[in-house]
């Protein structure tokens, strides 16, 4: 199944399961806009098979930013410098969705313009952020009439995408970033419609993406979550896990979302993203991407089995070009270094 071709019903006609995930190369210019190393970095990998591309996270403001030279897509200028990108990959017959991002609380004033970041709370995440050595920033709660305006950013971000020629959009909903700052009770301590409740801390996440979903429609939306993901060298959930997956899958089905990529970060995928998906799939029958660590012969049989319906990978693909090609012709696959994350080939 994962080499076969793929026709479906939101996507179209693709060249077999294999997606792209979505990650961060810090190589845009000094006004975030992409460059022609970008456009061919992606293209390469078209060109190799790959089905469908989900681009770096991409940042909706200036002040949603957290990190060293990331793409935006907030301005005319950053748009069109997109416009490289998907027409290369066009080119080659894939398809690619602008991943949209805003990190809240994981950023610092070094990277927001140099006011505080935002969050769904003003605790302050921990550690040292590597992306300028110093503590993470402390947050300031968005006030509750402040909300909305953090929807027009990504609603005007998705309309950026498809003026840039995207086939869609990913909101970023996932990885301790804004969103999930909601979602999190650990994080969250909200006493408006926004805390406390299951229902409540859904309710960011479910607002944008029906206002995102109202803009584009259902083949151009796709929302990443990450319930359970890598932290550290261990392993988070959501605190209320199975109230929290019971109440939000049931609801984006409700409006209309079709598409879910459930991510773990980097964590292993039994026990992180596999287990979840496990766990909706009964309650979601559209499409679920995932895998990020499977090897080709368990995502065979996640595909076989009816777990996922395409297979992200991210290292891999970063690694190895090639790919596609390694697969179809059962070459090995060359092991992700962090020197490789220096160059963009």
């Amino acid at each position: 199944m994962l080499l076969e071709l793929f026709d479906h019903p939101l996507l179209g006609n693709l060249k077999n399961r294999v997606v792209m995930s979505a990650m961060t190369r810090s190589f845009a210019d000094q006004n975030h806009c992409v460059t022609a190393a970008s456009a061919e970095y992606y293209a390469r990998r078209a060109a190799d098979g790959v089905a469908l591309i989900l681009t770096e996270g991409t940042i909706v403001h200036p002040t949603g930013d957290g990190y060293n030279d990331v793409p935006y897509i907030y301005t005319p200028e950053q748009t069109e410098s997109w416009k490289q990108v998907t027409q290369r990959v066009h080119e080659e017959g894939s398809k690619i969705f602008c991943q949209l991002w805003h990190c809240g609380r994981i950023s610092h004033e070094d990277f927001t313009g140099g006011v505080p970041p935002v969050s769904s709370s003003n605790k302050q995440a921990g550690g040292i952020n590597r992306q300028n050595g110093k503590p993470y920033g402390v947050p300031r709660a968005l006030e509750t009439e402040e909300i909305p305006e953090i929807y027009e950013m990504f609603r005007q971000g998705a309309l950026n995408a498809i003026a840039a020629n995207f086939d869609g959009v990913q909101l970023h909903l996932a990885h301790g970033y804004l969103a999930d700052q909601f979602f999190d009770a650990a994080i969250n301590d909200r006493t408006d419609q926004y805390g406390g409740a299951v229902e409540n801390r859904c309710r960011f996440a479910l607002e944008l993406t029906e206002i995102i979903l109202r803009e584009l429609g259902a083949e151009k939306v796709m929302v990443r979550l990450s319930p359970s993901r890598g932290l550290g060298d261990g392993f988070y959930d959501w605190p209320d896990l199975d109230d929290m997956l019971a109440y939000l899958i049931p609801e984006f089905e409700g409006m209309g979302l079709r598409m879910l990529d459930i991510s773990c970060a980097r964590a292993d995928y039994y026990q992180t993203s596999g287990r979840i998906i496990r766990q909706i799939r009964p309650m979601w029958p559209h499409l679920i991407m995932g895998g990020a660590s499977l090897l080709p012969g368990q995502a065979e049989s996640e595909l076989q089995e009816g777990y996922l319906d395409m297979v992200t990978w991210a290292r891999f693909i970063l690694a190895n070009p090639d790919f596609v090609t390694r697969l179809r012709e059962g070459k090995p696959l060359i092991p992700m270094e962090s020197e490789m994350l220096k160059t963009l080939v």
